[in-house]
């Protein structure tokens, strides 16, 4: 069976971006206004007072400092809190595909060959526009790619899900070259008026070519790859065909009593205490398994959750306090942007490797679900 490699990867990041000091102003003014019009209901006791934020709170209990969004206005928009995206006609490119295509381009250019040798396209996203035609179908034909194309969803960990299943596509020798896209609307999922979470996300695309190993000219070697899913409703979000009626009206998606659960909502310690063990082993056994010492790895790419989590991982998974550079982290500039966060670390930063080298590349989310994608440089 062929290996697969990781020939090239693109990226596309929207102009508009939010700092921390914008996006606590557009919540606080929020917040006050909410207050003002629930007086009575938060001196009776029904509802409690909304909470100012603060950029030192975001900092500190997430390590993001800005995102890139796709409508800045909307969002800081006090009686809108959320962008404003128009609907587009059915025959034109829709926001998600353009995203996509924008990203698969670069991916193209850097990769060098014609999209004629490109045998799928895979759509891995958190949150896609539609139910269908899929996405990626669109993103296929924008392109010109023949041969077949599909949408998948595993939440944040969806890229890798992704890359996974492009490698078990090259494996089997149904195609040479599998183009994978992550293209995240996240802001259009957030709450932002959730204290809580109302900094956490912000948009990208990302893409990914992987291709056979013979076929290959330079790129990464994927050595091996492992994904696992175990239920839970700690992150959830409930938007959907059956579950749009708290959005109809088309007012603040907020409940009185707290963030309603048709947008992103989940308990973070929680989380926080779950997913970091369970990742951690994952990459550790895995490694075992494929007989490289994790202690060893010369960079870490993992998805872009939250500072503290990345930090823990990677002082488990390297036995160490990791050096600078070798736990990328870029949810500074571009905070949570679920699957496509692991992919941009590694697009911006896999400079300074030698052939032989090995890396991981690793997501993990909602479900939960978690990926983990060795790959070693090749001459």
């Amino acid at each position: 069976m062929p290996n697969a490699v990781i020939a090239a990867t693109g990226l596309f990041t929207p102009e508009q971006s939010i700092s921390n000091e914008e996006l606590v102003a557009a919540y606080n003014a929020w917040a006050e206004r909410w207050n003002a019009a629930n007086a009575d209901a938060i001196a009776s006791g029904e509802v409690e007072a909304r909470t100012p934020s603060s950029p030192e709170f975001i900092e500190k209990a997430s390590g993001i400092k800005s995102r890139f969004v796709l409508d800045k206005a909307g969002v800081l928009d006090p009686e809108r809190m959320r962008p404003h995206l128009p609907e587009r006609s059915n025959d034109e490119l829709s926001i998600l595909a353009e995203m996509a295509v924008k990203a698969a381009r670069q991916a193209i250019e850097a990769w060098g060959k014609p999209v004629s040798e490109i045998g799928a396209v895979l759509c891995a996203a958190s949150n896609m526009q539609r139910a269908y035609p899929a996405i990626a179908i669109e993103v296929q034909q924008a392109l010109g790619v023949e041969g077949f194309a599909f949408d998948m969803n595993v939440a944040c960990s969806s890229a890798t899900f992704g890359i996974k299943t492009a490698a078990d596509f090259i494996a089997s020798g149904s195609v040479k070259a599998v183009l994978m896209v992550n293209p995240e609307i996240c802001s259009a999922h957030l709450n932002f008026t959730d204290r809580d979470s109302h900094f956490i996300f912000g948009d990208v695309a990302t893409a990914v070519i992987v291709e056979a190993e013979d076929q290959a000219k330079g790129g990464w070697e994927i050595l091996g790859t492992r994904l696992k899913t175990v239920f839970s409703n700690n992150i959830r979000n409930n938007f959907g065909f059956l579950n749009t009626a708290a959005l109809a009206t088309g007012e603040a998606p907020e409940a009185p009593g707290g963030p309603t659960d048709k947008l992103f909502v989940q308990q973070g310690r929680k989380v926080f205490k779950d997913v970091v063990p369970m990742v951690a082993e994952m990459i550790v056994d895995h490694a075992g398994d494929l007989g490289l010492d994790p202690t060893g790895l010369k960079r870490l790419w993992l998805h872009q959750a939250n500072i503290n989590m990345n930090e823990m991982i990677g002082r488990r998974v390297l036995g160490r306090d990791p050096a600078p550079g070798e736990n990328v982290i870029i949810l500074d500039e571009y905070a949570n942007t679920s699957s496509a966060g692991s992919i941009i670390a590694f697009h911006r930063h896999h400079e300074g490797f030698q052939p032989g080298d090995v890396g991981l590349i690793c997501s993990f989310g909602a479900g939960y679900s978690a990926g983990t994608v060795f790959v070693r440089k090749r001459a």
